[in-house]
């Protein structure tokens, strides 16, 4: 579990992207005419968990020690920051992403996976890793998701730094009720709140 006075200290969210948004594989082949091509696989489930962490106001940015198109696009499809440092540089970058919003490291979570993030996990005031984390990471983590990296480790963040905030429930509610009127409003059929025959088997 993680102590509510550190969750709700946490301003900003970073994430490493090889290894936590994707599940650490890349694609790599070129074009016709000699252009070098990069694909990467993200879990689409992150996306929710992303979104939430945004609506509660904490901020969600994307740091890399690897320059890759895939996760420009990536963090751009999300809505969120995306700093990146070639050679490896990964604690450079989010040294950046702090001083150009004036944030602590105590005020940061960090989800990361290896041994180049072990310089922004000994820093975040909340250090977490994903399952398949290496050794050296979970030795400096506060917390270790039972998601693997690329399989939604971020979503199951998201909700358990909100859940230690007291901010959960009613985010998801907000977020139920916007895509569901009716929900809302308690009327139509189709049990809306979740009071029809299928929600005693839940």
């Amino acid at each position: 579990m993680i102590p509510g006075d550190v969750a709700r200290r946490i301003r900003c969210v970073l994430l490493d992207v090889d290894g936590v948004l994707t599940d650490g594989g890349v694609y790599v082949g070129e074009t016709e005419d000699g252009r070098a091509v990069e694909l990467k696989r993200f879990d689409i489930i992150d996306n929710v968990g992303v979104h939430m962490l945004k609506r509660a106001g904490i901020r969600v940015a994307i740091v890399s020690g690897r320059v890759s198109p895939a996760t420009r696009v990536r963090a751009e499809e999300l809505g969120i920051e995306c700093e990146q440092q070639d050679g490896g540089f990964k604690l450079e970058a989010a040294r950046a992403l702090l001083e150009k919003h004036g944030l602590a490291w105590s005020e940061v979570a960090f989800l990361g996976d290896d041994i180049p993030d072990v310089a922004i996990l000994r820093r975040a005031g909340l250090p977490v890793v994903v399952a398949n984390a290496s050794a050296e990471a979970k030795a400096v983590a506060a917390y270790q998701t039972r998601a693997s990296g690329g399989r939604g480790a971020v979503r199951e963040l998201a909700e358990v730094v909100l859940r230690a905030r007291g901010e959960w429930n009613r985010l998801m509610e907000e977020y139920l009720n916007e895509r569901d009127p009716e929900r809302a409003r308690g009327a139509g059929t189709g049990a809306p709140n979740g009071t029809g025959a299928y929600a005693a088997r839940a």
